[in-house]
């Protein structure tokens, strides 16, 4: 790297943070922010599931994120187009048709920050050694879930006590989402400063010929790879309770007593999804990076998988024994999320072993797209679910669809010490 001895953590920490940042903000933020403007379950879980189909098609154009410019390059940019982005969306809450603008804003946003996903990683991987990957892969995913925390946690906060104050709404919400531009502009004036430089984060394609050969040989190397049918089903459905409840327990925790919900008000559920549970995510992440990074993801694997499970339990607990004890509702969500901060961690080095060669950033991403695949077609019919089965019954089939995590995980092969820290001799 040309600036060779620049530590990890000045760049790492604030990198995944704002990576995580606008994501929450598409994908987890906007479910509330739409509920509470008066729209459907139904309606918010399909609209905000379209959301995610950017990172689901972003293989497509990951091919020139690693062929024109440089990562670093991808990286800024996208930062300042996503800063901007979220300004708009606090000057469209306010309009008479806000849901058409606000939507539309946050399809930019999403291409935007899928495309920051693509260069951010690649950067990760182009900057780090094999080890220190497996390190750091904790790191980043705390700093991840601490941008969660900012976002679902401190900025529902802020919702909340702006929606007392000003007594709307509508202004509440526009004025969080300026506050999250101005830290997203800020972030990347941070990061045109201080993200390294890595001597083979180049342009690679100098002519549209190479380019286009280079775009189908992405593909055609990765899917030739060996194991890819099973490989692709462990990307796509290990996450297929979560894809469901990610969408599902906001608004659970939002909905009043008689409609089976919990009643909580917006800081509430900032504080106890949003700041206690992202806590768990955060301790997790860190054990499971800690835990692969010493045994192994082999001797982890299983560990994580009945982590990442069997905690969703707590949901079926809550809907039927509905209770306004902040400490009981807060220590449920801590639990699942704990479970699942663990358990994740085994999931993203996979991704990561399964990208290695030389285009490991494309690879990666169509590892992701396909990764986001599995979050968006559940994501997008669980409203509709819900409203048929009611909370009770839905929590239950949660329940039953974390035997797919278990069938997927038994079918994937991966090299046993992969991801152990090497002992330096």
């Amino acid at each position: 790297m040309n600036n060779r001895n620049q530590s990890p953590w000045s760049w790492i920490p604030t990198l995944y943070f704002a990576e995580g940042f606008p994501y929450v903000l598409i994908v987890t933020v906007s479910v509330i922010m739409l509920k509470k403007l008066g729209i459907s379950n139904s309606d918010v879980t399909l609209y905000t599931g379209w959301l995610y189909l950017p990172w689901v098609i972003k293989p497509l154009w990951s091919p020139f994120v690693d062929l024109i410019k440089t990562k670093r390059w991808w990286v800024t940019t996208t930062q300042i187009i996503l800063g901007a982005g979220l300004a708009g969306i606090a000057f469209s809450i306010p309009t008479s048709d806000f849901l058409q603008w606000t939507l539309a804003i946050f399809w930019i946003l999403a291409f935007s920050s899928a495309t920051h996903d693509i260069a951010a990683d690649g950067l990760y991987m182009l900057g780090l050694s094999e080890g220190d990957q497996s390190l750091f892969v904790g790191i980043r995913n705390t700093f991840y879930r601490i941008a969660s925390i900012a976002g679902q946690g401190g900025l529902l906060i802020v919702a909340g006590l702006l929606e007392k104050s000003t007594g709307t709404v509508r202004t509440a919400w526009s004025l969080t989402f300026l506050i999250a531009a101005i830290i997203m502009i800020l972030l990347a004036i941070f990061h045109i400063k201080v993200l390294p430089k890595p001597n083979n984060d180049i342009q690679s394609a100098t002519s549209a010929k190479q380019l286009a050969i280079g775009f189908i040989q992405t593909f055609k190397t990765y899917f030739c790879k060996p194991g890819i049918v099973t490989a692709v089903l462990f990307i796509l459905l290990y996450r297929f309770p979560e894809a469901q409840l990610t969408k599902i327990c906001p608004l659970f925790l939002i909905d009043p007593l008689e409609n089976g919900g919990l009643g909580l008000s917006t800081e509430q559920v900032g504080f106890v999804q949003g700041t206690l549970g992202v806590i768990g995510l955060l301790i997790g992440g860190i054990l499971g990076g800690t835990a692969i990074s010493w045994k192994g993801l082999k001797k982890c694997l299983w560990p994580m998988v009945i982590a990442i499970s069997l905690p969703d339990l707590v949901y079926v607990y809550l809907s039927y024994f509905p209770t306004d004890n902040m400490f009981a509702i807060g220590s449920c969500i801590f639990v699942e999320q704990l479970g699942y901060g663990f358990g994740y961690t085994a999931y993203t080095l996979f991704l990561i072993y399964f990208a290695r060669g030389e285009q490991q950033t494309s690879h990666y991403a169509i590892s992701t797209g396909i990764m986001a695949l599995g979050m968006m077609l559940p994501g997008m019919i669980s409203g509709q679910l819900q409203e048929i089965m009611g909370y009770k019954m839905f929590f239950i089939w949660i329940i039953a669809c974390c035997s797919i995590t278990f069938i997927v995980s038994a079918l994937i092969k991966f090299e046993p010490d992969f991801g152990k820290k090497k002992t330096e001799k």
